[in-house]
């Protein structure tokens, strides 16, 4: 039955690393392969998506979807600082043609997460350098691509540094920390590191502490990730005017229980409103949800007793979307973009309701009159989820590794008939 009008833009979401394999020239490759490293294990092909991103576009298409965000990713596009590989620009030219092709929005985004080595052997995201590099990578992909393309997300949650400083800290204080981060980090090993991997880092960044972009932020690599996205910003719309431009945030359903009200206002700070000014000149914020965190007078609490809890060990808690689509648009008043949401499952039931619920505050937002223009579940395929591995499934589609084979789930065709009569 129809939800939304043919005007919403509704589909799913991946990343480049996590789904197209064999990213060896980024820092998140690099680090897989330490062998005193916090990954779980190494990307490896993914899922090919690389090869196969035909197949997967087809079956988002024939679901009843109309639009697809994905990551182009820096490290192939500029494997070396200031060289740009033709190769690889036919590449995601072709991918984005071939949306356009099938009646599919292409909803891209430069940055998610992983970097190109170089920039990190450089500083990184605690470098002064990197907002000109960032932009430099910006405007190459405007002029190429800018025909195609009526929105990009100048980066991946921006604030996720932020929020790993956050719970680092939490964890050193013996706080609870579990769910706090929507991105599958191992925080424990994380904050242990160790001699060995000290040396591995120095050997692969030349340095035993790189600045990547999921690092622990400070405060000037705050600045830095804002710097960059308001100088892309300008080069898209120098090279392509007419594309929308923004980004996107990780964002909580910020509670609280009697008692927490000022940490929860500094949460919330944290989180959102100390980036309202870059954000300011932005045609849509990409918001990102998965649960809520709910604060107390010592900060955050643990997960209710008894609540429904999804692989990730987030809160089952789909009502979430809609209260920060209410909370941020109180403030930012550019159009709202879903640009993930979604649960890590083995049950597709589950998935459903997940959908159904969320999906169905996104609708009541709209009549409330927020400007909310698309909705993109995390993800279109069950993928690589960064330091935990292959076991966290959130997909559409699963996706046997060892035949790479896709088998599209209900929850798929479920999506899709939200923009059908039917």
């Amino acid at each position: 039955m129809r939800r939304f009008s043919e005007e919403f833009l509704l589909g799913a979401a991946t990343a480049a690393h996590q789904v197209e394999g064999n990213n060896t020239l980024s820092d998140t490759w690099a680090q897989e392969q330490m062998p005193h490293g916090s990954y779980s294990e190494p990307s490896g092909d993914a899922v090919d998506h690389y090869h196969r991103y035909k197949e997967d576009i087809l079956l988002l298409k024939e679901a009843g979807l109309n639009a697809y965000r994905f990551s182009i990713e820096w490290a192939r596009i500029e494997p070396e600082e200031g060289e740009f590989s033709e190769e690889e620009t036919e590449h995601y030219r072709s991918v984005i043609r071939f949306c356009r092709d099938h009646g599919i929005e292409p909803i891209v985004t430069l940055h998610h997460f992983s970097s190109p080595v170089w920039l990190i052997r450089k500083g990184g995201w605690e470098a002064d350098t990197t907002p000109d590099d960032f932009a430099r990578y910006a405007a190459y992909i405007a002029e190429q691509f800018g025909d195609d393309l009526n929105y990009v997300c100048t980066i991946n949650e921006a604030n996720m540094g932020i929020q790993i400083s956050t719970v680092a800290r939490q964890i050193f204080q013996q706080m609870v920390a579990v769910g706090k981060v929507q991105v599958g980090v191992n925080m424990e090993d994380l904050m242990r590191g160790s001699p060995e991997l000290a040396r591995e880092n120095l050997e692969a960044f030349g340095t035993d502490r790189p600045a990547v972009f999921v690092s622990a932020r400070t405060t000037h690599g705050d600045e830095i990730v804002m710097k960059a996205h308001a100088a892309a910003r300008e080069s898209l719309r120098k090279a392509a005017p007419h594309i929308k431009v923004g980004w996107t945030l990780s964002l909580h359903d910020v509670q609280c229980v009697p008692g927490g009200e000022e940490k929860a206002q500094a949460e919330w700070a944290e989180e959102f409103t100390h980036y309202l000014p870059v954000m300011a000149d932005d045609d849509f914020l990409g918001v990102q949800n998965y649960s809520r965190t709910i604060i107390g007078p010592d900060g955050p609490l643990p997960n209710p007793e008894g609540a429904e809890l999804t692989q990730m060990e987030y809160e089952y808690y789909p009502q979430g979307l809609e209260n920060v689509l209410r909370r941020v648009a109180k403030d930012f008043h550019g159009d709202l973009i879903v640009t993930e949401n979604g649960i890590a499952t083995s049950d597709d039931k589950r998935r459903i309701a997940f959908l159904d619920r969320a999906t169905q505050g996104v609708k009541s937002c709209i009549e409330e009159g927020l400007p909310v223009k698309g909705y993109c579940y995390w993800s279109l395929l069950d993928n690589y989820e960064w330091q935990k591995g292959y076991g966290m499934t959130f997909g559409l589609i699963g996706v046997n590794r060892a035949t790479q084979v896709r088998t599209a789930k209900p929850s798929l065709y479920a999506l899709g008939r939200l923009l059908r009569d039917d």
